[in-house]
């Protein structure tokens, strides 16, 4: 077989079937959109100019190296460098804890963004209290609030929260009284359940 077919048959069977795995990842770790594809191509061009082709058997793990070091390579030359960015480095990698890294890290960023978009009272109660631990007693003090006014706060962020999060997930979390109530959490050091 010509040498040129031979290399060309290799990178259809060993390299092209995880562009999309690669490009998923590149996604979730690039701050901006547009350098994407730009990566992407770069990253193909890269694994397909290797001249000991035969000696890569992995070709999965091959272009997640290859993309680290373009991303690596990319943060040198920056002036400014995300902290994101840095963080995420390691998160190209492939096996399947930094698959779980990116899937924990983006859960975050959703709660991060439901928990934004509460009213301001019921965030900061439910941040003082499911965050940071503090009895219901001692914010009620320091927002100038009755207990049973946070605890009202803190059922409705928490409600507010768990719809989103089963929306998002195809689940129909609250739509009943009685199923919201049982999943608010544990009422026992908090105070009088909300009625």
């Amino acid at each position: 077989m010509h040498p040129a077919r031979s290399k060309l048959d290799w990178f259809k069977q060993t390299i092209l079937p995880h562009e999309a795995a690669l490009r998923g990842r590149l996604r979730r770790v690039l701050p901006h959109s547009s350098e994407l594809d730009d990566m992407v191509s770069e990253t193909m061009a890269r694994a397909f100019a290797v001249e000991d082709y035969r000696r890569v058997t992995n070709g999965r793990s091959y272009l997640f190296t290859i993309a680290r070091n373009l991303v690596i390579d990319e943060a040198r030359r920056a002036k400014v460098v995300s902290y994101e960015v840095i963080a995420d480095l390691d998160l190209i990698a492939d096996d399947m804890s930094a698959e779980r890294k990116l899937q924990a890290r983006d859960e975050l960023r959703r709660l991060e963004t439901i928990i934004d978009s509460l009213p301001i009272q019921c965030r900061r109660a439910f941040i003082l209290r499911r965050l940071h631990g503090r009895p219901v007693k001692e914010i009620a003090e320091e927002m100038g609030l009755s207990v049973s006014t946070v605890d009202k706060h803190i059922a409705r962020a928490a409600l507010k929260v768990m719809q989103a999060i089963g929306k998002h997930e195809g689940f129909g979390f609250g739509s009943s009284r009685g199923s919201s109530q049982r999943l608010v959490g544990d009422r026992s050091r908090s105070g009088p359940a909300v009625s």
